[in-house]
């Protein structure tokens, strides 16, 4: 895809600070830092998003991720690692190129950063859970 800016930036037409490389995939700085050592992996080869993902790619790109996350850790020693990947605009994916957010957590974060999970366990009870497990098995 020529409009993309992760293809751009994995063909070399946009400069990165790359951390890895191989045959299948490419893991850079995010230029916007969340936390010190914010990285991208991304696959070479072009897909919207996790669920458009071709399995093999997929696979190499997983790979890669548990490979970049070690290498974060061993480096920037972090108290934490968050691992994010986000799929359509409503889960804010902003590039829409598959990618993995590795995010290296630390006890002084820069504020404003994090997710909130509220859980709603009382809204769904059993029968709720059977018929939402049904629905999603037999799709």
């Amino acid at each position: 895809m020529t409009d993309c800016i992760f293809c751009k930036i994995t063909s070399g037409d946009i400069p990165s600070y790359k951390i890895y490389e191989d045959d299948y995939t490419y893991a850079f700085l995010d230029i916007s830092q969340v936390a010190k050592g914010h990285t991208l992996v991304v696959p070479k080869k072009h897909s919207q998003d996790l669920l458009e993902t071709e399995p093999e790619v997929l696979a190499h790109v997983i790979k890669s991720v548990q490979k970049v996350a070690q290498m974060v850790d061993k480096a920037l020693k972090p108290d934490g690692i968050n691992i994010v990947q986000n799929n359509r605009t409503f889960a804010d994916q902003s590039v829409f190129h598959l990618h993995f957010h590795i995010m290296p957590r630390y006890q002084n974060d820069i504020d404003g950063f994090g997710y909130k999970w509220q859980t709603h366990s009382d809204a769904f009870d059993a029968d709720a859970m059977t018929a939402l497990a049904d629905q999603i098995k037999h799709a």
